[in-house]
């Protein structure tokens, strides 16, 4: 091959894409930008020293030593996508079009802020030997000999990751107490009538759950509950939830929510400051679909939200298009395959589809007629099918919906 044949295929190096965060939605946002045609510089800058990875199997096979890692197969150099490790950002300069890091300044023509969530801590827990987050692979690796070890371990917390740890726990034969300071499994994410009908898999699995559990102090070998009762734990995992990782921004002009602490994106995913793009666990955003903002911490919207933003950079002044997903996210736990598609509020009308005592069953949630939302336990062609019911903004019969033995398809009108 000629010279001129190989600087003819080399990328245009002005201008430059600058992305803070080597999660899933920075990776998937630099290689979007290249699908896109985008053929300027681009800086990837992550905070850890291993090659970009994918989380989903933290809690399942790398936990259980069944895989050595979840790096992505991404030719970055091939791209002429720059990577940095070890790189943590430390301050957005917009009047400089500057990202800070701790080795110095990188200049950008576009910011992408991908920097994801942080595990919030349990407070009075930190430095503590034999205490756990489940975020990162180093944080995987620490718990590996844990598991093998076959400990006593408190899960505090009985949200999604709490319910895939103490899963793996159990499969490697742990005991597992699982500690939730609400009434329920997944307070936060199901009503009461549809988590009440989980509750009995953890005794099923033969793990224990604790509800209306709250935490008083943890200590190196033990976890003292509120109501003075101690649990000995050989290793205490904390899976309480995250918060957006965006306390970097301080002073950027960046707009942070003061409810969640997430960047406000726009329909476009662009921030408030000109240039700066914000996507995955550490943006929410306005959906037209669903007539409020959105904060998803799923690896769908990690996935999905970058390839509106290399869209919107890559048409530069070009009208840019709107982010507007049916959110989606699985959980592997206690034997069962749960799937949920979309966005229900309390208001919402819920309508079952099966018995919620057998192996399958969905619950799906109607607004004004129309499929809003689904949970499939168990069923997943009943979730292919509603999450396009649920694109398509279809109104459904409620008699035919609550037959599981009809497709979901069929009950719309």
């Amino acid at each position: 091959m000629s010279e001129q044949s190989k600087s003819s295929q080399a990328p245009d190096r002005t201008p430059h894409v600058v992305i803070a965060g080597a999660g899933i939605a920075g990776v998937q946002t630099a290689v979007a930008l290249r699908e896109q045609g985008w053929r300027g510089a681009i800086t990837l800058l992550g905070d850890e020293p291993h090659q970009p990875y994918d989380r989903p199997p933290l809690s399942k096979a790398v936990l259980l030593g069944k895989a050595e890692g979840s790096t992505f197969d991404i030719d970055f150099a091939g791209l002429g996508i720059e990577l940095h490790l070890s790189r943590p950002v430390t301050a957005l300069v917009p009047d400089a079009h500057v990202i800070e890091t701790a080795d110095g300044p990188v200049a950008y023509d576009y910011a992408v802020l991908a920097t994801g969530a942080d595990p919030i801590v349990l407070p009075g827990s930190e430095g503590l030997p034999g205490i756990h987050l489940l975020r990162t692979l180093d944080d995987a690796e620490r718990l590996r000999p844990v598991l093998a070890a076959q400990h006593e371990i408190v899960v505090v917390g009985a949200g999604w990751i709490g319910a895939e740890f103490a899963t793996a726990a159990r499969e490697a034969g742990c005991a597992v107490t699982v500690v939730e300071a609400a009434d329920r499994p997944l307070a936060g994410a199901l009503p009461a009538e549809v988590a009440a009908h989980m509750t009995g898999w953890y005794a099923d699995a033969g793990a224990e759950l604790r509800t209306h559990a709250r935490v008083a102090s943890v200590t190196a070998g033990a976890v003292t509950l509120a109501d003075g009762t101690t649990l000995p734990a050989d290793a205490v995992v904390i899976g309480i939830g995250a918060r957006p990782a965006t306390g970097w921004l301080a002073g950027s002009g960046v707009e942070i929510s003061p409810q969640d602490g997430s960047v406000l994106a726009d329909e476009q995913l662009r921030t408030s400051v000109a240039d700066v793009y914000a996507v995955g666990d550490c943006a929410s955003f306005p959906s037209a679909r669903y007539g409020t903002r959105l904060l998803i911490h799923h690896w769908d919207n990690a996935l999905q939200g970058p390839r509106t933003v290399a869209e919107n950079i890559a048409r530069g002044e070009a009208e840019g298009v709107a982010y507007d997903p049916v959110p989606y996210f699985w959980s592997e736990q206690f034997g069962r395959f749960v799937q949920y598609a979309g966005h229900h509020g309390d208001a919402d009308e819920l309508v079952w589809r099966g018995d919620p005592t057998g192996a399958a069953w969905s619950v799906i949630w109607l607004r004004e007629g129309r499929l809003v939302a689904l949970l499939a336990v168990g069923r997943p062609r009943d979730l292919a099918q509603g999450r396009k019911l649920i694109e398509r903004g279809v109104a459904l019969d409620r008699e035919r919906a609550a037959n599981a033995s009809l497709p979901l398809k069929a009950a719309a009108l």
